[in-house]
Protein backbone atom coordinates (compact mmCIF):
# COMPACT_ATOMS: atom_id res chain seq x y z
CA UNK A 1 0.00 0.00 0.00
CA UNK A 2 2.42 1.96 0.88
CA UNK A 3 4.55 1.66 -2.31
CA UNK A 4 1.71 2.67 -4.40
CA UNK A 5 1.26 5.69 -2.58
CA UNK A 6 4.65 6.43 -3.33
CA UNK A 7 4.16 5.67 -7.03
CA UNK A 8 1.55 7.81 -6.89
CA UNK A 9 3.08 10.96 -5.92
CA UNK A 10 6.21 10.43 -8.29
CA UNK A 11 3.31 10.65 -11.11
CA UNK A 12 1.67 13.00 -10.03
CA UNK A 13 5.62 14.89 -9.77
CA UNK A 14 6.10 13.80 -12.84
CA UNK A 15 2.82 15.40 -14.21
CA UNK A 16 3.72 18.51 -12.56
CA UNK A 17 6.92 18.94 -14.48
CA UNK A 18 6.07 17.96 -17.63
CA UNK A 19 2.76 20.76 -17.59
CA UNK A 20 5.52 23.35 -15.84
CA UNK A 21 7.36 22.38 -18.85
CA UNK A 22 4.65 23.10 -21.34
CA UNK A 23 3.46 26.36 -19.44
CA UNK A 24 7.19 27.88 -19.53
CA UNK A 25 7.72 26.80 -23.72
CA UNK A 26 4.41 28.79 -23.98
CA UNK A 27 5.32 31.57 -22.14
CA UNK A 28 8.50 31.81 -24.47
CA UNK A 29 7.39 30.99 -27.36
CA UNK A 30 4.34 33.87 -26.85
CA UNK A 31 6.87 36.48 -25.00
CA UNK A 32 9.31 35.64 -28.09
CA UNK A 33 6.10 36.57 -30.60
CA UNK A 34 5.48 39.68 -28.89
CA UNK A 35 9.34 40.83 -29.03
CA UNK A 36 9.34 40.02 -33.41
CA UNK A 37 6.01 42.00 -33.44
CA UNK A 38 6.91 44.37 -31.57
CA UNK A 39 10.09 45.48 -33.44
CA UNK A 40 8.84 44.47 -37.06
CA UNK A 41 6.21 47.39 -35.85
CA UNK A 42 8.63 49.93 -35.05
CA UNK A 43 10.70 49.34 -38.20
CA UNK A 44 7.59 50.22 -40.10
CA UNK A 45 6.80 53.06 -38.13
CA UNK A 46 10.51 54.34 -38.59
CA UNK A 47 9.62 54.54 -42.36
CA UNK A 48 6.85 56.67 -41.92
CA UNK A 49 6.56 60.72 -41.06
CA UNK A 50 4.19 62.17 -38.76
CA UNK A 51 3.83 65.85 -38.84
CA UNK A 52 2.21 67.89 -36.37
CA UNK A 53 0.69 71.56 -36.91
CA UNK A 54 0.19 73.33 -33.68
CA UNK A 55 -0.60 69.86 -31.80
CA UNK A 56 -2.86 68.69 -33.89
CA UNK A 57 -2.98 66.04 -36.49
CA UNK A 58 -1.93 66.05 -39.83
CA UNK A 59 -5.00 64.57 -41.20
CA UNK A 60 -6.89 67.41 -38.86
CA UNK A 61 -5.06 70.12 -39.79
CA UNK A 62 -5.34 69.57 -43.57
CA UNK A 63 -9.04 69.22 -43.04
CA UNK A 64 -9.55 72.74 -40.95
CA UNK A 65 -6.92 74.43 -43.89
CA UNK A 66 -9.31 73.42 -46.39
CA UNK A 67 -12.44 74.20 -44.84
CA UNK A 68 -10.72 77.75 -44.31
CA UNK A 69 -9.37 78.21 -47.77
CA UNK A 70 -12.67 76.80 -49.39
CA UNK A 71 -14.10 80.69 -49.07
CA UNK A 72 -10.72 81.83 -51.70
CA UNK A 73 -11.56 78.71 -53.55
CA UNK A 74 -14.68 79.49 -54.55
CA UNK A 75 -13.94 83.05 -55.56
CA UNK A 76 -10.93 82.01 -57.62
CA UNK A 77 -12.90 79.22 -59.23
CA UNK A 78 -15.70 81.97 -60.49
CA UNK A 79 -13.10 84.22 -61.12
CA UNK A 80 -11.35 81.54 -63.70
CA UNK A 81 -14.66 80.56 -65.33
CA UNK A 82 -15.62 84.64 -65.86
CA UNK A 83 -12.08 84.93 -67.38
CA UNK A 84 -12.17 81.93 -70.18
CA UNK A 85 -15.69 82.33 -71.07
CA UNK A 86 -15.25 86.55 -71.41
CA UNK A 87 -12.25 86.18 -72.67
CA UNK A 88 -11.54 86.27 -76.97
CA UNK A 89 -9.67 86.73 -79.43
CA UNK A 90 -10.56 86.68 -83.59
CA UNK A 91 -9.45 83.00 -83.55
CA UNK A 92 -11.94 80.48 -83.57
CA UNK A 93 -9.35 77.70 -82.38
CA UNK A 94 -9.02 80.17 -79.27
CA UNK A 95 -12.18 80.69 -78.57
CA UNK A 96 -12.66 77.34 -78.67
CA UNK A 97 -10.10 76.04 -76.15
CA UNK A 98 -11.38 78.73 -73.67
CA UNK A 99 -14.72 77.89 -73.90
CA UNK A 100 -13.79 74.26 -73.09
CA UNK A 101 -12.42 74.78 -70.62
CA UNK A 102 -14.85 76.92 -69.25
CA UNK A 103 -17.49 74.34 -69.59
CA UNK A 104 -15.72 72.03 -66.98
CA UNK A 105 -16.47 74.37 -64.52
CA UNK A 106 -20.02 74.53 -64.89
CA UNK A 107 -23.25 73.12 -65.49
CA UNK A 108 -25.43 73.08 -68.58
CA UNK A 109 -27.04 76.62 -67.90
CA UNK A 110 -23.52 77.98 -69.36
CA UNK A 111 -23.90 75.56 -72.31
CA UNK A 112 -26.95 77.18 -73.43
CA UNK A 113 -25.61 80.36 -72.86
CA UNK A 114 -23.05 79.54 -74.94
CA UNK A 115 -25.59 78.31 -77.86
CA UNK A 116 -27.81 81.40 -77.70
CA UNK A 117 -24.77 83.56 -78.52
CA UNK A 118 -23.56 81.33 -81.41
CA UNK A 119 -27.46 81.71 -82.67
CA UNK A 120 -26.73 85.84 -82.46
CA UNK A 121 -23.50 85.25 -84.22
CA UNK A 122 -21.73 86.75 -81.56
CA UNK A 123 -18.76 84.84 -81.89
CA UNK A 124 -18.93 85.28 -85.49
CA UNK A 125 -18.86 89.54 -85.47
CA UNK A 126 -15.24 88.81 -83.37
CA UNK A 127 -13.93 87.01 -85.67
CA UNK A 128 -14.97 89.11 -88.51
CA UNK A 129 -14.59 92.19 -86.65
CA UNK A 130 -10.99 91.65 -85.69
CA UNK A 131 -12.00 92.41 -81.90
CA UNK A 132 -10.27 91.29 -79.04
CA UNK A 133 -12.05 91.06 -75.40
CA UNK A 134 -10.96 90.60 -71.98
CA UNK A 135 -12.24 90.69 -68.61
CA UNK A 136 -11.23 92.20 -64.97
CA UNK A 137 -13.12 90.30 -62.06
CA UNK A 138 -14.19 93.34 -59.77
CA UNK A 139 -15.51 91.62 -57.16
CA UNK A 140 -17.11 87.85 -56.05
CA UNK A 141 -19.72 87.75 -53.26
CA UNK A 142 -20.64 84.25 -52.08
CA UNK A 143 -22.90 83.45 -49.73
CA UNK A 144 -21.86 80.28 -47.49
CA UNK A 145 -24.88 80.34 -45.21
CA UNK A 146 -26.98 78.35 -47.55
CA UNK A 147 -26.41 75.58 -49.59
CA UNK A 148 -25.96 75.32 -52.79
CA UNK A 149 -23.89 78.93 -52.30
CA UNK A 150 -24.93 81.88 -54.30
CA UNK A 151 -22.80 84.10 -55.69
CA UNK A 152 -22.85 87.93 -57.17
CA UNK A 153 -19.77 88.78 -59.88
CA UNK A 154 -19.19 92.17 -60.75
CA UNK A 155 -17.11 92.23 -63.44
CA UNK A 156 -15.95 94.80 -66.21
CA UNK A 157 -14.94 93.97 -70.23
CA UNK A 158 -12.95 95.57 -72.39
CA UNK A 159 -13.34 95.17 -76.31
CA UNK A 160 -10.80 96.50 -78.43
CA UNK A 161 -11.94 96.90 -82.09
CA UNK A 162 -9.74 98.99 -84.87
CA UNK A 163 -12.13 101.88 -84.28
CA UNK A 164 -12.84 102.15 -80.11
CA UNK A 165 -12.37 100.49 -77.26
CA UNK A 166 -15.22 99.96 -75.12
CA UNK A 167 -15.87 99.09 -71.53
CA UNK A 168 -18.80 97.36 -70.77
CA UNK A 169 -20.44 96.65 -67.44
CA UNK A 170 -20.89 92.49 -66.44
CA UNK A 171 -22.91 91.30 -63.72
CA UNK A 172 -23.71 87.90 -63.49
CA UNK A 173 -24.86 85.26 -60.63
CA UNK A 174 -24.62 81.75 -60.26
CA UNK A 175 -24.83 78.91 -57.74
CA UNK A 176 -22.18 76.74 -56.32
CA UNK A 177 -21.80 73.02 -55.73
CA UNK A 178 -19.24 71.07 -54.38
CA UNK A 179 -17.86 68.73 -56.62
CA UNK A 180 -14.94 66.07 -57.39
CA UNK A 181 -11.63 67.33 -57.84
CA UNK A 182 -9.83 66.91 -61.22
CA UNK A 183 -7.47 68.42 -63.66
CA UNK A 184 -9.93 70.62 -64.88
CA UNK A 185 -11.36 71.37 -61.95
CA UNK A 186 -8.69 71.57 -59.27
CA UNK A 187 -11.18 73.79 -56.82
CA UNK A 188 -13.88 71.00 -56.54
CA UNK A 189 -16.91 73.31 -57.61
CA UNK A 190 -19.55 72.90 -60.15
CA UNK A 191 -21.11 76.27 -61.30
CA UNK A 192 -25.54 76.09 -61.63
CA UNK A 193 -28.08 78.54 -63.01
CA UNK A 194 -25.71 80.71 -64.63
CA UNK A 195 -27.42 84.01 -65.61
CA UNK A 196 -26.27 87.52 -66.85
CA UNK A 197 -27.94 90.27 -65.20
CA UNK A 198 -26.74 93.06 -67.02
CA UNK A 199 -24.25 93.73 -69.26
CA UNK A 200 -24.28 97.57 -70.35
CA UNK A 201 -21.53 100.12 -72.05
CA UNK A 202 -19.87 101.90 -69.79
CA UNK A 203 -17.53 104.07 -72.34
CA UNK A 204 -16.41 103.86 -75.68
CA UNK A 205 -12.90 106.05 -76.54
CA UNK A 206 -11.87 106.37 -80.26
CA UNK A 207 -8.73 105.34 -80.94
Amino acid sequence: MEFKSLKNIETSFRQIRFFGMVFIILCAGITGYSVFSAYQFAEKQRQKIYVLDKGKSLILALSQDLAQNRPVEAREHIKRFHELFFTLSPDKDAIESNINRAMFLADRSVYTYYKDLIEKGYFNRVISGNINQTLQVDSVVVDFKNYPYSALIYARQIIVRESNITERNLHTKCELINSVRSDNNPHGFTMENFEVLQNSDIQTVKR
